[in-house]
């Protein structure tokens, strides 16, 4: 089953290494992009997805408001959220969860890692 990854970013470079470490995967991934937090709500409530991967730092809304956003939705309110960010680690380890993203993975990403934690989340979970 085809898994959809939203992607809220605004740098073109993030972007496509995204959509490429993404692509390269066995997993079927429909990437929807959104360029800004503004349209990153919008395209979550019409698109319904499975993961949403935010960038902190966009031009409009800040991506605190936007995770904040996304979780007052009902239907949007399980899905897990993926910070990305060049805040460090330290710093980011708690500032995201206090945002409401339940991970996050650091600029400049590394692929296997960002890979490895993308497709936990997408994976079902076993049922006891």
């Amino acid at each position: 089953m085809t898994k959809t990854v939203l992607m809220i970013e605004d740098n073109a470079n993030n972007a496509t290494l995204v959509k490429r470490i993404l692509a390269a995967q066995a997993e079927a991934i429909n990437v929807v992009h959104a360029w800004d937090g503004e349209s990153g709500i919008q395209m979550a409530v019409e698109q319904q997805p499975d993961l949403v991967l935010l960038d902190l730092g966009l031009p409009d809304i800040d991506g605190q408001t936007v995770a904040a956003f996304i979780r007052r939705i009902p239907t949007l309110a399980h899905v897990p959220m993926i910070a990305v960010t060049a805040w460090p680690q330290e710093t980011a380890k708690e500032m995201v969860r206090a945002y409401g993203c339940d991970d996050y993975i650091g600029k400049p990403i590394d692929p296997r890692q960002f890979a490895e934690m993308v497709m936990a989340y997408l994976s079902p979970t076993p049922t006891s």
